[in-house]
């Protein structure tokens, strides 16, 4: 559980909720299904005309990441094991690495782990796992940036809520007591929408664009690791080069 992130909606809810309290207001007013229906119904859809639909669901599996960490292996780990691999690599020569392949859960370090038990050149192991780490950042990218694209579409569809809302106050022009409560509801979706966009997607596109950041550095490391085994680097120069990805 990524804990910054729920104690920083706590605190923006707690701070906003507060504030309207002590200036007297309801809380019960900002409660309006049809509002919210209509901002969060509005942004989906807008969302899903944009995008591709593989980077649609990714963007909705990606959001989990916001709160609940994703798992991975630090970068101490990933250390120690490329020194490993290289120093077994140096004593018993690169195929005594085959066997290492089974026990790695991660496709992308079994890939290259695979290039490198097959023999092929530095050069050529760089290139290859490059072109992957390119196609997977992209998508994720793309993913994270649906986010993004919501907190555009949400104030805009928090506009055209307010609009119907007070078409329907024009409609009830006949009733004037209930004239100050029809427009202040009417005006909810509009809070719904920007409280939602600077709340929720912006914060939530900009982490997720952070995560995959941090996972793409793991990932070029990796492939410093696996060219420098290629290239028959000493463990320890191996070593003190991926020290270098935590500073």
């Amino acid at each position: 559980m990524d804990k910054l992130t729920i104690l920083g909606l706590i605190i923006s809810l707690t701070g906003i909720l507060s504030g309207q309290l002590l200036e007297g207001g309801d809380l019960s007013i900002l409660i309006q299904g049809a509002a919210f229906l209509i901002v969060f119904g509005g942004t989906l859809g807008a969302v899903m005309v944009q995008s591709p639909a593989k980077v649609f669901i990714m963007s909705i599996r990606m959001m989990r990441w916001a709160f609940v960490t994703p798992q991975q292996t630090s970068h101490q780990e990933l250390i120690h094991k490329i020194t490993g691999w290289s120093a077994k690599a140096r004593v018993d020569g690169i195929l005594a690495l085959e066997g290492n392949i089974d026990d790695e859960p991660d496709l992308f370090l079994k890939k290259g782990l695979q290039l490198l038990v097959d023999g092929y050149s530095a050069e050529k192991i760089r290139e290859v796992l490059n072109v992957d780490i390119h196609a997977w950042q992209q998508l994720r990218w793309q993913a994270a940036s649906v986010w993004e694209s919501a907190a555009g579409y949400s104030p805009t569809i928090g506009i055209i809520g307010a609009v119907l809302g007070l078409t329907h106050v024009m409609q009830n022009l006949s009733e004037p007591a209930k004239l100050g409560s029809g427009i202040a509801v009417a005006f909810i979706a509009t809070i719904y929408g920007v409280s939602l966009a600077n709340l929720l997607y912006l914060p939530v596109a900009n982490k997720l664009k952070t995560i995959v950041t941090q996972q793409a550095d793991m990932r070029e490391m990796l492939v410093d690791g696996i060219v420098a085994i290629a290239n028959g680097d000493n463990p320890r120069l191996i070593e003190t080069r991926l020290q270098s990805y935590l500073v």
